[in-house]
């Protein structure tokens, strides 16, 4: 383990049994430590946000602690996610090799299947394999392969009961309605969410555009509603929680 991950493990410690980090600088101080845990989060936005390396560094941060964790993917390879993430300087090779991390890509092409197989195996593959941390990216497209509207509704509730039966921290991302950045594409999975993270693109009058980020809702947690300006770098996401948006 290097200085900075026994630095973070460190951190990560101290912050509580109840609160865990996203291991995103700047975030965590915005909530206080952290989000809690077992809750369901989503992080929404329009892409090149940077949703999935926000899943990415959840996810990384939990390994860092000791913690295990499950990648489930919609869109990527287990392949392109490992290469993805070793941009950041995230080596996921070995968490992979230890059975530390899973990656499991599914298919939406076999809707039927894909929805079989999260409903009926994933509660249970969460539990054996002791994972605290949960990523699908995305749910918007799980959703997209309900037929309509009262049964999405119904099948995404059910998986949150689900998912909370597990413990885990799980982290949702979403995609946003093209004319509505604070709202999710099928504007149902904010409402099933104990929090609500939005990324999003703001721009100026003179073209120039800046990333803000805002905690939309966070359940039994008191968080600031303030929009503050974030940065992708070769590190990751860092919020600048001191700064204002242009």
């Amino acid at each position: 383990m290097s200085e900075t991950e026994a630095a973070e493990k460190q951190t990560a410690e101290a912050v509580g049994p109840n609160l865990v980090l996203t291991g995103i600088d700047g975030l965590d101080e915005m909530l206080g430590g952290g989000v809690p845990r077992g809750h369901i989060i989503t992080v929404m936005g329009s892409f090149g946000t940077g949703k999935t390396t926000f899943g990415m560094q959840f996810l990384m941060q939990g390994l860092i602690n000791g913690e295990k964790g499950i990648f489930i993917s919609l869109e990527e390879d287990p392949d392109s996610i490992v290469a993805n993430a070793a941009a950041f300087g995230w080596d996921l090779r070995p968490y992979l090799k230890e059975k530390k991390l899973t990656i499991v890509k599914l298919e939406p092409a076999d809707a039927k299947a894909t929805v079989t197989r999260i409903r009926s195996e994933l509660p249970d593959f969460i539990r054996k394999s002791n994972a605290t941390r949960v990523v699908i990216d995305s749910v918007s497209l799980l959703n997209m392969l309900f037929a309509d509207d009262a049964e999405r509704r119904a099948r995404l509730f059910g998986l949150c009961q689900q998912l909370k039966t597990t413990e885990a921290t799980c982290l949702f991302t979403a995609e946003v309605k093209d004319d509505n950045p604070r709202s999710s594409r099928d504007g149902l999975v904010e409402y099933v969410s104990d929090g609500v993270i939005g990324l999003r693109f703001n721009e100026r009058e003179n073209g120039d555009v800046q990333l803000v980020i805002q905690i939309i809702k966070m359940r039994r947690l008191p968080h600031p509603r303030s929009i503050k300006p974030y940065s992708i770098t070769d590190q990751g996401i860092e919020v600048h929680g001191d700064m204002e948006v242009f």
